[in-house]
């Protein structure tokens, strides 16, 4: 029985893919995937971390997809390979940290059927263009693209795609400032030192009106946490909550939140929120103050173009 127990702990690795299990008796029912798949913010270093935590700290079963090559070897640029897609017909909660992606009709079929199921989701950083048809043009899932009459997948969603950068990128930072119209959210929970690297998006004049803002980004003058704010460079939504209802006709939940890098979340308080947005969006009650200690190493590489580390395996996700 003891031996069973123990096995109940470990991740199970599913070729492709990684399960991070709860620790035996502490599982909470449900079942979070998250989308790693982008260019240049190391989700593919932040999502398995964040797994590891909500599994092995908060009961929560999670399940990460990879952006990979046809070997296993993990590849931020292959745009078009995501094994694993069809698991999110398990999922209560997706973490969607695509850019650019364009999946097989067959790939995209399952994250639209989710997203109409009523059932909610995280939209982190570069998702408000989570997807880009090049390839094919004539896909039934074309609509999705960023590029997309009205915003594809970021326009119908969380209210934004693609806009600019409104810090100047690699060289002024963010700071999460709390809305204070919202300050008693449960997904600020102990939240209120947010700091990142990346710089602040800006966003569309059509903002959406009907979007709850519960963090904006103030710019810095520079990349250290302790460095002034650019008075020059007016606040923007960093966090905000939206309804969607998709094609079913079922409304969801969707948390986009535009800080959001490997490196942002060194932030305690920026990987607290990510927690509090597992249990809020779930339905379930938002701790006081979430443990959001790292589960072994996690020494994330700075954001870039091809910066992320070669000949990376999936199964070296695996939770030892």
């Amino acid at each position: 029985m003891v031996s069973l127990l123990a096995a109940a702990a470990l991740p199970t690795l599913a070729g492709s893919w990684v399960t991070y299990e709860p620790k035996a008796g502490t599982s909470n029912g449900k079942t979070v995937v998250l989308l790693s798949g982008d260019e240049e913010y190391r989700s593919e270093e932040s999502l398995p971390q964040m797994g590891k935590i909500l599994s092995q700290k908060h009961g929560f079963k999670c399940i990460v997809l990879f952006s990979q090559d046809n070997d296993g070897t993990i590849n931020p640029n292959n745009q078009t390979n995501i094994p694993g897609m069809h698991l999110l017909g398990q999922a209560d909660l997706v973490v969607n940290q695509f850019r650019f992606r364009e999946l097989p009709d067959a790939d995209m079929e399952h994250f639209v059927r989710y997203l109409d199921s009523g059932k909610p989701m995280m939209v982190v950083r570069t998702a408000t263009h989570a997807f880009n048809y090049e390839r094919n043009k004539q896909s039934p899932y074309a609509g999705y693209s960023w590029t997309a009459k009205g915003g594809g997948f970021g326009g119908k969603t969380v209210g934004e795609t693609w806009t600019y950068h409104h810090g100047h990128h690699g060289k002024e930072a963010t700071r999460g400032v709390i809305d204070g119209r919202h300050a008693k959210h449960p997904i600020l929970n102990g939240v209120f030192d947010v700091f990142g690297p990346s710089d602040v998006y800006g966003v569309n004049a059509d903002f959406p009106k009907d979007a709850t803002i519960l963090m904006h980004g103030q710019v810095l003058t520079g990349m250290q946490p302790n460095d002034p704010p650019n008075l020059s460079k007016p606040a923007m939504p960093l966090v905000w909550l939206r309804d969607h209802t998709g094609a079913s006709g079922h409304s969801s939940k969707i948390l986009c939140t535009t800080i959001g890098a490997a490196s942002d979340l060194r932030s305690d308080d920026l990987r607290r929120l990510f927690v509090n947005v597992a249990y809020s969006l779930t339905g379930l009650e938002v701790p006081k103050k979430a443990d959001v200690a790292p589960v072994g190493t996690f020494d994330p590489t700075m954001f870039g173009f091809n910066t992320f580390i070669k000949g990376v395996k999936v199964s070296s996700h695996e939770l030892k």
